[in-house]
């Protein structure tokens, strides 16, 4: 093997590589859960999917134009590793090969577009969905990736590396940049019919669960092994995870128990999934502490934010843009406070002496990928929907866009259904001259 090559760090890169692919199955079991009987398999595959198209992209220029060197002032990557070409085997970036760095960084392309699907649940035709996945991440995940995080030059784009906005594991390359992608999606789709008026609520409390804890347990994967090694950098990222996660979960229920006067499983899952979302690009660079603050602040402000849907009139269906714009953006920002200067962070934030710079930095950074990443995604929608169609026809929409998109059901009643109409209906009187062998109990012998 080279010289600089560790074994035991790549070993924990190819490990969190597979925890981060399992989060979006994690994902399509929680948006899957949360909508209605009629639409889970759709909302399954819109997740899904994405491990399919995102995967065959990234071989063929997505790896090259996010982390190859970098060109156009820091706005893209060059084009030397086209198809995965011209990389050794044994070529290194710091101390793991190459292809692992660019088989954790796949399993970030795939889910960032997937979390973008939650926005438009129900009403999104599924050809449609995939052209516009294959389009975005291609003209703004990539880019934005590169201008983002570090690549395996060790240099970084215009905005890591020129601006020093500080994004350790993606809050603004993957939450906030899908959720403003989202909001974009809202305005061209429309809002769902019923919208305000019928009940939506989720058909499987218990899926939505099973989701966000499988999302939880991957996530470890998705900020300790963005340290792309085995060392104190990725137990400060892990044990943030956990302690923001955990506070931001607290936060949203008493933000619920306030409001609305209950703790819910919901609100819990929910909860759990905005501290993720807000810890992730500050995993490295606040205090445990600086975590417990972060975490309560992002779990009450995204339970809020939620909210604000039904007061500016857009149908976010499961929530992404108060969950991921929102608790990406807040958890941007807090760098700028809570950055102590040390592990990750080479600048420090306002509470720890380092003034307002790198508060000012932070806001520049949310701008630019939230504006860049909202009028984008509103162009490539606008024209899909111009062309093709985005959204099902309305008779679609009412009866269920899996048995129309996909030729299937996720739950089949019809057997329960044949049961309980059995056991509802009224028996038939016995009769002197029934048939004894009809009579008798099966298995039962009938003496002549």
């Amino acid at each position: 093997m080279p010289t600089g090559f560790s074994g035991g760090d790549t070993a924990f890169v190819l490990i969190s590589s597979a925890l981060v692919m399992l989060m979006t199955p994690g994902l399509a079991f929680f948006y899957g859960g949360m909508v209605r009987v009629k639409s889970t398999l759709n909302m399954l595959i819109m997740s899904f999917i994405a491990l399919g198209i995102v995967t065959v992209l990234w071989v063929l220029y997505g790896f090259t134009l996010s982390f190859g060197t970098d060109s156009f002032h820091g706005l893209i990557g060059d084009f030397s590793m086209l198809g995965m070409r011209h990389i050794g085997m044994n070529e290194l970036s710091g101390t793991i090969p190459v292809y692992a760095l660019a088989a954790f960084q796949l399993m970030f392309a795939v889910i960032t577009p997937a979390l973008i699907s939650g926005a438009i649940a129900d009403r999104a035709k599924f050809s449609a969905w995939a052209l516009f996945l294959a389009l975005w991440v291609s003209v703004v995940y990539f880019p934005v990736a590169h201008w983002v995080f570090y690549f395996n030059n060790g240099q970084g784009g215009w905005l890591g590396d020129r601006l020093h906005v500080l994004d350790f594991a993606g809050g603004t390359a993957v939450h906030l940049n899908a959720g403003m992608a989202g909001l974009a999606l809202c305005f061209v789709l429309g809002k769902r019919i019923g919208f305000k008026k019928d009940p939506m609520r989720p058909h499987s409390l218990p899926l939505v669960m099973l989701g966000s804890g499988l999302l939880w347990f991957g996530w470890f994967g998705f900020n300790a092994g963005s340290a792309l090694a085995a060392n104190g950098l990725a137990g400060l990222a892990f044990m943030n995870t956990q302690i923001a996660t955990a506070a931001a979960m607290l936060g949203w229920l008493a933000f619920e128990k306030i409001k609305h006067g209950s703790f819910t499983t919901m609100g819990a899952a929910s909860g759990a999934v905005a501290g993720l979302v807000g810890i992730t690009p500050a995993c490295a660079y606040v205090s445990p502490l600086g975590a417990i603050a972060l975490g309560l602040i992002v779990g009450a402000l995204c339970a809020w934010a939620i909210s604000l849907k039904y007061r500016f009139g857009f149908d976010d269906s499961l929530d992404v843009v108060g969950v991921h714009a929102v608790g990406g953006a807040t958890g941007a920002l807090l760098i700028g406070l809570l950055a102590t200067g040390h592990g990750g962070a080479t600048y420090s934030g306002l509470f720890y002496g380092g003034g307002f710079t790198q508060l000012g930095r932070q806001a520049l950074g949310v701008v630019v990928v939230g504006v860049y990443s909202f009028v984008l995604a509103y162009v490539i929608g606008l024209a899909i929907d111009k062309t093709i169609g985005f959204r099902v026809s309305e008779d679609v929409e009412v009866a269920g866009i899996d048995q129309a998109e996909h030729a299937e059901s996720a739950y089949d009643f019809s057997a329960v259904g044949a049961a309980l109409s059995n056991a509802l209906a009224p028996s038939a009187p016995a009769t002197e001259s029934a048939d004894e062998d009809e009579a008798a109990p099966a298995g039962t012998k009938v003496e002549a």
